[in-house]
Formats: structure tokens, C-alpha cells, sequence
């Protein structure tokens, strides 16, 4: 009989008092926050720094424009409008912002629109990171695959025809960073230290253990990873979990459970108070949410079902409502996600190779294909409604399996209804 292993809590009343912990120091955070927020708008105009994220061409009637993604040197991501067509490539920018009220303190906490005036600009020397968005980028023909690349290895933006492209196939999830690429990551990292590390450790400190050590110079590398690509707040939360879940082995505690999830959640909160605006948390939150109650409610199956057709498939019927809340498209071709997500796994580790060998333009023709499969595509909405309910639900099934029939039930009635009457 194996002894179970101890919980995060050993009390409820313990997780409580921390989680009652966590929502003080958000409220202290986001009062300060406010108050810097009060103290921005306030101003009639305000100077800053910033470094060019993205540019947006953009057209209304005859006239055309850029729209420009920055982040400040005081870490506010903000878009401006420029009516020049000149280039912003290794610039940064001093600007006078004409910041008012319109700006929520959302948007403030999240992205927002603020009028601007350019006041001068700087040239920057091609930093590293440049530099290996050049090399992958160089060695692609089409410009979308290179954007394609770039986006999962460095966590950059796609080009609008292509993340509609991707968006009809519904799988989104494998182009933006998150815990999905994390876990692939881990593995790789974690497998190729621990062939290096077996012959040392028989050899001279065989007392030592492996967990700990290679563990430990994984996150290292992991984390020098996660700042690299500029802190995407899925892959965020998903190094917090890796992190955590890591030390949790380490003391031998129970590691898949809810507490240890939304203890993951608060944390994070309380560090970056401006993770409750971000659209891209909460739908990585919504897909480990997701995991764990279908791993909670299938104990008893063969681990290679778990994994190979229960997750890639419950996820993708779960998520549905979910995902359609917030993006309406929707496209028979969707129904590949589950068999692209598997596929995916291999796929990610060895065009990563692929690029540092120079062959990186190996997989092109069969991606081309895939991404201009989908052609046609219809809209719908999951109504928010619907959506408070399908979460509450979704909460109670952590202790009911009856209601998590009916969020499985609920879920794949909805997946019938967008591809057979929605279609």
C-alpha cells in the first residue's frame, strides 16, 4: 500500500490564512498602483522613454498610419499613433505622453491607448536577442514562417495573416508561450543535464541527488529563458508552477492540486498586480484549471490514455467555451488542435535543432500547406453569461463528479452546436 503523500496544507484553516494573506498584499499592491495610476492621469503631459515592441500598419480611407506598441522604462506598455511611414528598427524613443481620464485603471494595469508626441529618437546597437530573430528569420523565403518561428522560440508577435491563419486551425495555444512549451522545455533541459550528470554523480558524489542539482541548474537556465523573452505572462505563471512544483518534490508533498493552483495564482497576483488584466493568464490559468480536474476525475486509466487522447482531447472540448468567450472565430479545421498539439511535442525540440544547424527551412513546405488549409471561417460568441455559469460549475466539479458530467456534457453540446449548426 502506497503511504499518500503529505498536502501543501496539512489544514484547511493553514490555506485560508495564506490565501486571506495573498488577497491583502494584492489589495495593498493595487492601492499603490492606483494611486500612481490617479498621479498619471492628473498630469497634463508626461515624459518617458520607450523601447518599440511592435509596429502596426494601419489605413482609414485614403489615409494611412502606424500604430506603435511601447513599453516604457517605467514598464507601462502603451500604443501611440504615428502618421510617418519612417522605419522604427532599433529605436528608442523619447516621447511627451498627453495621458486622461478615458484611460482606465485597467488599461493602465494592461495595455492602453494614449496620444503622444515623438520628441526624439534613438538608434540602438542590434542586441543579442536581434540578432537570433535575424538568423532564424534569414533562414525562411516566406516572411510568415519566419514570423512563425520567432514567435515560439522568442515569444514575438505574428503577422496578422498569419495569426488568422492560425486562429481558424485553433492552435493558437502552441504559437503563444505558456506551460505548454515550458513542460517541453523542462523535459529537454532537465533530460540533457541528467546524461551529463549520471557518469559524475557514480563517479564522485554518488550521496548526491539528482532532483536537486540538475533541478536546480534547470530553472537557472529556465529563468535566464523567461527573461530572455521578456516575462509573457503565461509562461510566467508556468515557470512560478514549474518552480514551486519543483521545491514541492523536493519536501515529497502532493504536487497536482487545486490549493497548490490557486496558492500558484495569488502569488503571481501579488507580485504582478497587473497579471489580473492580462487575457493571456487567464486562458493559461483556464487550461491547468482544465488539466487537473480531468486528472482529478480519471484516476484508474492507463497513464499513456491520460496522455495521449484524454488530455489533447478533453482540453480542447473544455476550453471551448472558454476560448469562444473572448475569440469568436471559429472553423471546422479546429478540430485538428488535439492531433497538432500531440504532434507539436517532438516538433518543438527538433526545429529548435533544426535552426541551430542551419535546416531550419526543412518543415516549410509542409507548414505552408497546413497554415493555408483554412480558408473560410464563422463567427461565434459564447455569451458571458453562460460563461459565469460554465465556470461555477467547473469550480464545483472539484468535489462533485456529478457536475463535472455536466461540465463535460455541457462542453461537448457546445462543441456539436459550433460545428454542425454553427458551420
Amino acid at each position: 500500500m502506497q503511504l499518500e503523500k503529505p498536502k501543501l496544507f496539512p489544514e484547511k484553516r493553514t490555506f485560508i490564512w495564506a490565501a486571506l494573506f495573498f488577497l491583502c498584499v494584492i489589495v495593498i499592491r493595487l492601492f499603490f498602483e492606483y494611486h500612481s495610476y490617479q498621479d498619471f492621469i492628473s498630469k497634463p503631459f508626461y515624459y518617458t522613454h520607450a523601447n518599440v515592441l511592435n509596429v502596426y500598419q494601419k489605413s482609414k480611407g485614403d489615409q494611412h498610419y502606424q500604430v506603435l506598441k511601447l513599453r516604457s522604462e517605467e514598464g507601462l506598455t502603451f500604443y501611440i499613433t504615428n502618421y510617418t511611414q519612417e522605419k522604427f528598427d532599433h529605436k528608442r524613443l523619447r516621447l511627451q505622453l498627453f495621458p486622461n481620464e478615458r484611460i482606465s485603471f485597467s488599461d493602465y494595469l494592461g495595455t492602453f491607448y494614449v496620444n503622444s508626441r515623438i520628441k526624439a529618437r534613438e538608434l540602438l546597437p542590434s542586441s543579442f536577442k536581434e540578432i537570433l530573430l535575424e538568423k532564424v528569420a534569414s533562414q525562411h523565403e516566406n516572411t510568415s514562417l519566419g514570423s512563425f518561428y520567432n514567435a515560439i522560440f522568442f515569444a514575438t508577435f505574428l503577422e496578422k495573416a498569419l495569426r488568422e491563419k492560425i486562429s481558424m486551425l485553433g492552435v493558437s495555444h502552441l504559437v503563444a508561450l505558456s506551460g505548454f512549451h515550458l513542460g517541453i522545455l523542462w523535459g529537454l533541459v532537465y533530460g540533457l543535464l541528467l546524461l551529463l550528470y549520471r557518469p559524475l554523480q557514480q563517479h564522485f558524489f554518488p550521496y548526491r541527488h539528482a532532483l536537486t542539482d540538475v533541478g536546480a541548474v534547470a530553472m537557472i537556465l529556465l529563468g535566464v529563458y523567461l527573461w530572455f523573452v521578456d516575462f509573457p505572462p503565461s509562461l510566467l505563471r508556468s515557470y512560478a508552477m514549474v518552480l514551486v512544483g519543483w521545491m514541492v518534490l523536493l519536501l515529497g508533498m502532493e504536487l497536482l492540486s487545486f490549493t497548490f493552483l490557486t496558492t500558484i495564482i495569488l502569488l503571481l497576483v501579488a507580485l504582478f498586480p497587473s497579471l489580473l488584466v492580462s487575457l493571456s493568464f487567464g486562458l493559461s490559468v483556464a487550461g491547468v484549471f482544465y488539466i487537473f480536474l480531468l486528472l482529478q476525475h480519471s484516476k484508474g486509466l492507463h497513464a499513456w490514455v491520460i496522455t495521449l487522447l484524454l488530455i489533447p482531447l478533453g482540453i480542447f472540448i473544455l476550453m471551448l467555451p472558454i476560448v469562444h468567450t473572448v475569440f469568436p472565430v471559429t472553423s471546422g479545421y479546429q478540430f485538428l488542435s488535439p492531433l497538432l498539439s500531440l504532434l507539436f511535442v517532438p516538433f518543438y525540440p527538433f526545429v529548435m535543432l533544426l535552426h541551430l544547424l542551419g535546416y531550419g527551412s526543412l518543415f516549410d513546405t509542409v507548414l505552408l500547406a497546413l497554415f493555408t488549409l483554412p480558408n473560410i471561417s464563422t463567427e461565434s460568441l459564447f455569451p458571458l453569461w453562460a460563461t459565469v455559469g460554465y465556470i461555477g460549475i467547473s469550480i464545483g466539479a472539484i468535489w462533485s463528479k456529478k457536475l463535472f458530467w455536466s461540465v463535460w456534457g455541457g462542453a461537448s453540446s457546445y462543441m456539436l452546436y459550433l460545428f454542425i449548426f454553427v458551420q
